[in-house]
């Protein structure tokens, strides 16, 4: 299949959290394929390293791994100040990072719930307020933040992740009314059943269980990371700038 080519990614600068692995090393990927100047942030120093490498040896640069603890708001404020340092204004943010830790309803303690904000939705928050100065001082930008299809269709093991997942929907939708008149925009992509290495090592090591899951969408045909980096590109290009404060479904049609 023929990639689609955004020229006007080339040279942006893009930052992606919880890039290392998974969906997120996608991310990583594809922008740096598009000649974006990519940065990204993640815990997993081992997994953040390889996958500059990797990167590198593919693309005329090399994109900028920054680790970090998601859940230190200060590390994080820090760690996107080295960024623009770096590499100048963000012009895309990518918000990635996440945890889909399966939880029963009634073992679930404060502090764990706290925990699961955190990773799910706090840094959110925070990565997209300060990113906002960077974009209002460059005339514009895009922020892509991560929600689910686990809150709509209810998954029952996932009550606190599937709460922070509706509510990065509802933060999407505020700030892009509020940010909107400095021509940024926020936009949430919904991933289905992407079954990524952690996926099946932590949740659907039963390839009947996915073959069945897959039995439920329109389409048969597995959802990559490399489908939801293809949204999130057009997300981020010149040729989706009317469109904010959404959330699209990649899911194949998952019912």
């Amino acid at each position: 299949m023929t990639k689609t080519s955004y020229a006007g990614l080339a040279d942006r600068v893009v930052l992606i959290t919880g890039g290392a692995s998974g969906i997120g090393a996608a991310f990583v990927r594809a922008f740096a394929a598009q000649g974006a100047r990519v940065a990204f942030l993640d815990v997993d120093e081992e997994a953040g390293g390889a996958l500059v490498a990797e990167v590198s040896a593919a693309s005329e640069a090399a994109p900028l791994f920054v680790p970090c603890d998601l859940l230190d708001i200060e590390a994080l404020r820090a760690a996107m100040a080295q960024v623009q340092r770096s590499l100048g204004d963000a012009a895309v943010l990518v918000n990635n990072a996440a945890n889909d830790q399966r939880q029963v309803l009634a073992e679930v303690t404060p502090a764990e719930f706290d925990w699961m904000i955190g990773l799910n939705l706090k840094h959110v928050f925070f990565a997209a307020q300060a990113v906002v100065p960077q974009m209002q001082a460059r005339g514009g930008g895009s922020i892509i933040n991560m929600s689910s299809i686990a809150w709509m269709r209810g998954a029952p093991a996932l009550p606190v992740y599937a709460g922070a997942k509706a509510a990065i929907v509802g933060f999407t939708n505020s700030l892009a009314r509020l940010v909107g008149p400095d021509r940024i925009r926020v936009n949430a992509i919904a991933p289905g059943m992407v079954i990524t290495e952690r996926q099946r090592r932590l949740w659907y090591p039963d390839e009947q269980v996915i073959t069945e899951m897959r039995s439920r969408q329109a389409v048969p045909d597995a959802v990559t990371p490399e489908d939801i980096a293809n949204m999130a590109l057009f997300l981020a290009s010149d040729e989706s700038q009317r469109i904010t404060s959404q959330c699209f479904r990649v899911d194949a049609g998952l019912a």
